[in-house]
């Protein structure tokens, strides 16, 4: 079962069920304490698909009777719990810093989540990529900004895309989106995993063609 809430703008609160396993060692530590480090374990900097990046557990709603496996020792728990979830919605504007330019875009970190891209198309028009300085140049009223690298950025959610990269038995194994994947979605993609076949299981595509958006250095802020 899955259930959000918010919590403050790009986080929300997700409820989720699990059966969690507390061996031996643990069973001093009570019972909430030793299932949400269980939980922080599993969950925490993973993403769930359709759910987000989860960041920390925030509490345990409800617990069943713990069972104990004959032969195993360990207690069997089943467990609802609320955990936060980094999940922004579609046109919200958040801020973070440029981590990587390319033909393709520019790549924002936030710190803690690197999967970010603003396509070419979608930075602000009269904008080019410098292949010598190797960044994009907005040219403004004849001025030219160039958006470094570590610069910090303001942006607007367009759409957020969730991968799955579950290992599957295929001799070959492709990671498979779980809704069909757009032009501009295969773009992005392709421009975070870079040069690496790994796919982001969690990704958002940005733009910044409005006023305020770009560097904060454009607007003062």
């Amino acid at each position: 079962m899955i259930s959000t809430e918010s919590l403050r703008r790009m986080f929300i609160l997700s409820e989720l069920e699990d059966t969690v396993k507390i061996v031996p060692n643990d069973f001093k530590k009570g019972d909430n304490g030793a299932i949400t480090d269980v939980l922080n374990e599993k969950y925490a900097n993973k993403v769930v698909q359709e759910v987000g990046l989860c960041i920390c557990i925030h509490d345990v709603l409800h617990t069943s009777e713990g069972f104990i496996l004959y032969g195993d020792g360990c207690s069997y728990i089943k467990v609802t719990f609320r955990i936060v979830v980094f999940r922004p919605f579609v046109g919200e504007i958040l801020t973070g810093k440029i981590k990587s330019c390319s033909p393709s875009g520019v790549v924002v970190t936030m710190g803690f989540f690197d999967d970010i891209l603003i396509p070419g198309g979608a930075l602000q028009p009269g904008s080019k990529f410098d292949p010598a300085e190797q960044v994009w140049v907005w040219s403004y009223e004849g001025e030219k900004m160039y958006m470094d690298i570590e610069e910090p950025i303001r942006f607007k959610v367009l759409r957020e895309q969730f991968t799955d990269t579950t290992p599957t038995n295929h001799p070959h194994p492709v990671a498979l989106p779980r809704r069909r994947q757009s032009v501009a979605d295969v773009s992005a993609t392709d421009d975070l995993a870079g040069n690496s076949t790994k796919i982001p299981p969690y990704s958002l595509t940005c733009t910044i063609q409005e006023d305020g958006l770009g560097l904060l250095s454009w607007w003062g802020s």
